[in-house]
């Protein structure tokens, strides 16, 4: 049986108005993770609410892939919320960045709107921009790889 929306909602709902930090539902092969972010966390998520993530055995590919890329001197920027990612301020706007475009710690990459919310993604580090993992417009999972920086 599919589930509904409304029943995400009710599960999002409960873990807010409860003490729970994080909530793992699983069905018929699915499964859902409903994280909390902690308060005073220092988390790019705005206030309190709820993270959500799907798991896939992709994901452990993923990961030795970044860990890889930092022993190179590659950071990778990755996406603190679920949401869509935009490259630009603005449907009309040059984007943020390209991929050889310089940054500097605190520079925004991109945007992710999520719940109505117009999130900007700044650079962790210093550096230069050599891969853009994300599809502009496009849906992105928590943790999801958006960019790469060469460290300079």
């Amino acid at each position: 049986m599919p589930v509904k929306m409304e029943d995400i909602q009710m599960l999002i709902q409960a873990v807010q108005d409860s003490d729970l930090v994080e909530l793992v539902w699983e069905d018929n092969g699915s499964r859902l993770v409903l994280k909390k972010a902690a308060p005073g966390s220092g988390s790019a998520y705005p206030g309190p609410g709820v993270e959500t993530a799907q798991l896939t055995d992709g994901d452990t590919d993923k990961g030795q892939e970044v860990a890889h890329k930092a022993a190179e001197g590659l950071v990778t920027i990755e996406a603190p919320m679920v949401g869509t990612f935009y490259r630009a301020p603005a449907p009309d706007a040059e984007p943020y960045v390209e991929v050889g475009s310089i940054v500097e710690v605190g520079q925004p990459l991109c945007i992710i709107e999520a719940m109505k919310l117009m999130n900007e993604i700044e650079s962790e580090v210093s550096g230069r921009i050599v891969e853009i993992l994300a599809e502009n417009a496009q849906p992105v999972e928590y943790g999801q790889p958006l960019f790469v920086i060469e460290q300079i």
